[in-house]
């Protein structure tokens, strides 16, 4: 098989880049990571020598280069189907891909409020209302899918998925700005947090 080539952001801050390292790993791959320091004038330059898109993350194997992280997710999942990255059962996937999504284009307030800053904890004083509502939203689903799909194992949908993948990074806000959730969220969050494959990153993050 041709290498994996994974090339990320600063660890720190990169949370797209976290998504796919976390899959790839639990997947039981071991990427080589090119990491490029983001935050300097010269990252996009830098970024543009591997990633059309001049964004990060973006995979490369061989000839096959892939630039977004759902994309790459799901790339994974077929690349190595015995990892089970989404649920068998169509109705728990069709969920699973459905709240991977949901996390890829919304929660902009969580975003832009909460940037991931993994080495950091600073707990925010007030929470805003339409932070509030993006925080019910996120505890509806992980709430939702743990009660419906999870009994499995500890994850959204029992074993572990791109969903959880796509969550990894939410986990960390959660975590660093201490964001309220409830009693079954908070668990799921600490799953996450527990992942030895974010383990590994906030290491590189944070020596």
């Amino acid at each position: 098989m041709d290498e994996l080539v994974l090339v990320i952001g600063s660890r720190r801050w990169s949370s797209w880049s976290l998504r796919p390292y976390v899959a790839a790993r639990m997947a039981g791959a071991t990427p080589r990571l090119v990491e490029i320091a983001l935050r300097r004038p010269e990252a996009r330059a830098d970024i543009l020598k591997w990633s059309p898109s001049g964004k990060v993350p973006c995979l490369i194997h061989g000839a096959v280069v892939v630039w977004d992280s759902l994309a790459i997710c799901e790339y994974l999942a077929e690349l190595f189907p015995a990892a089970g990255l989404w649920p068998e059962d169509r109705a728990a996937r069709a969920v699973a891909r459905a709240v991977s999504a949901e996390m890829h284009s919304g929660f902009p307030v969580l975003r832009q409020t909460c940037s991931m800053e993994l080495c950091a904890t600073t707990p925010l004083a007030d929470i805003p209302a339409d932070l509030a509502a993006e925080l019910e939203r996120l505890d509806a689903i992980w709430t939702d899918c743990r009660a419906r799909f999870g009994a499995g194992g500890p994850f959204l949908f029992g074993r572990f998925s791109v969903a959880d993948a796509m969550f990894a990074p939410v986990a960390t806000r959660c975590a660093t700005y201490a964001l309220p959730l409830g009693e079954g969220a908070a668990a799921y969050r600490d799953t996450l947090l527990a992942l030895p494959a974010l383990a590994e990153w906030r290491q590189g993050a944070c020596p």
